[in-house]
């Protein structure tokens, strides 16, 4: 897992960050340890309070535990990871809090610290603590066989300096069949009488009727690409001259696609509006989806919490019944059997929180993995619509420098 810690000040703000229940779906304060508060707000102040009596500024040491994307990671992994980290760094003895945050279908852990030991009242001097998260994170990786970032595995990997220009660029370019460019041609030829009509049944095809270099008939695409009437329609270009008449009345091919330009600038107007509209209503869906299911998934964690609590109760309560306190108790110390009960019901009550904490893990793994799979949803449905208006953005600037290329070198540069 990525680990990445910061010394930093401003414990009220921290707090904030940490108890974030809009930017998170769940929010859950794993351990408080050697704060006199039981809130995460609380021993913020405490650390803070503390730290006045020296003249350390940054008084904490903030370090967040990056899972990656695709690893469904238990809670005693994050814990060794902190241990490991806390181990390194010196901070065994120092205040700290713990507090898991769930988002997207994916689970990471804020570790906090308070730098100032309350005993010497001295702040931790925390050396190499980057180069020391770095290590932990590379042997978690290869510990639990995940794949290894390259940014992390070998330096300059992931410098964008080193990217090709494929990986920069990406266009497209739709090809229209021949086969469908003739037969739209050919078939306004066909139905048209005069050269008003063979216009506008062109048009009513995507194309505009110009003449061409050679005083001929040629049919504009939506694309600008310029067709011969006579080559496409088999015919001489004399007969097409002698259906249609002097071509000459007829825009220039450059006039030619310079209107189309322009219509297309007003169509790529509208598909954007259009690709907007399409997103916002299947983000909306798929938000509400999300709100609903993060709904479900608390009640189903509140509900295996109670069942838990319920549970250790009654088996609290069985392991309790089988010390005696009277005159049994007296006699089972005399035999030894109260130690033999003590140990067995420690035994059991360590079993009983490991049993709950798997279940609370598997419960949360699943959860985790039904939002993922949301949140690849609503990922791909981003992507997708990013595409298409990347593709409207280039065809747009297009159309922009064919209408004005003075305009469109500026846009480019």
């Amino acid at each position: 897992m990525i680990i990445k810690g910061s010394e930093r000040a401003n414990s009220k703000e921290l707090a904030v960050h940490l108890l974030n229940d809009s930017d998170n779906d769940t929010i859950h304060v794993h351990d408080l340890r050697g704060f006199l508060a039981s809130d995460v707000t609380g021993a913020m102040k405490e650390a803070r309070a503390i730290s006045l009596g020296t003249k350390c500024k940054n008084h904490l040491f903030s370090v967040s535990f990056n899972p990656p994307e695709n690893e469904v990671v238990s809670i005693e992994v994050f814990e060794e990871a902190i241990k490991h980290l806390e181990d390194k760094l010196g901070l065994q003895t120092h205040a700290r809090a713990i507090v898991f945050h769930e988002k997207q279908g994916r689970r990471h852990a804020h570790a906090v610290w308070s730098r100032i030991d309350p005993v010497t009242m001295k702040a931790k001097t925390l050396s190499h603590y980057k180069l020391k998260c770095q290590d932990i994170s590379r042997a978690l990786y290869l510990e639990h066989d995940w794949q290894m970032p390259r940014g992390l595995a070998r330096k300059g990997q992931a410098d964008p300096r080193n990217f090709t220009l494929a990986e920069w660029q990406q266009s497209k370019k739709s090809k229209s069949d021949p086969r469908d460019i003739k037969a739209d041609i050919q078939d306004a030829y066909a139905i048209s009488d005069d050269i008003p009509s063979f216009a506008n049944t062109l048009s009513d095809r995507g194309y505009i009727l110009a003449k061409g270099d050679r005083r001929g008939h040629v049919a504009v695409s939506h694309d600008r690409q310029v067709f011969s009437i006579a080559r496409y329609v088999g015919k001489k270009a004399k007969l097409v001259r002698a259906k249609f008449g002097d071509p000459s009345a007829l825009p220039s091919v450059e006039e030619a696609q310079k209107q189309i330009a322009l219509d297309m600038r007003q169509a790529f107007t509208r598909h954007a509006g259009e690709a907007r509209a399409n997103h916002n209503q299947l983000y909306y869906d798929l938000l509400i989806k999300k709100k609903r299911m993060i709904q479900h998934h608390k009640r189903e964690r509140e509900k295996l919490y109670q069942a838990q609590q319920i549970r250790w109760g009654k088996e609290s309560r069985l392991r309790s019944e089988r010390l005696n306190s009277d005159l049994r108790g007296l006699w089972q110390r005399v035999t030894g059997q109260y130690s033999t009960i003590q140990k067995r019901n420690e035994l059991e009550a360590i079993t009983a929180v490991k049993r709950d904490r798997n279940q609370i893990d598997y419960l949360i793994a699943e959860q985790m993995r039904e939002r993922r799979r949301l949140h690849l949803q609503i990922k791909e449905a981003q992507k997708s619509y990013h595409n298409v208006m990347k593709g409207i953005d280039r065809e747009h600037s297009t159309s922009i420098t064919l209408c004005n290329p003075v305009l469109g070198l500026a846009l480019a540069l």
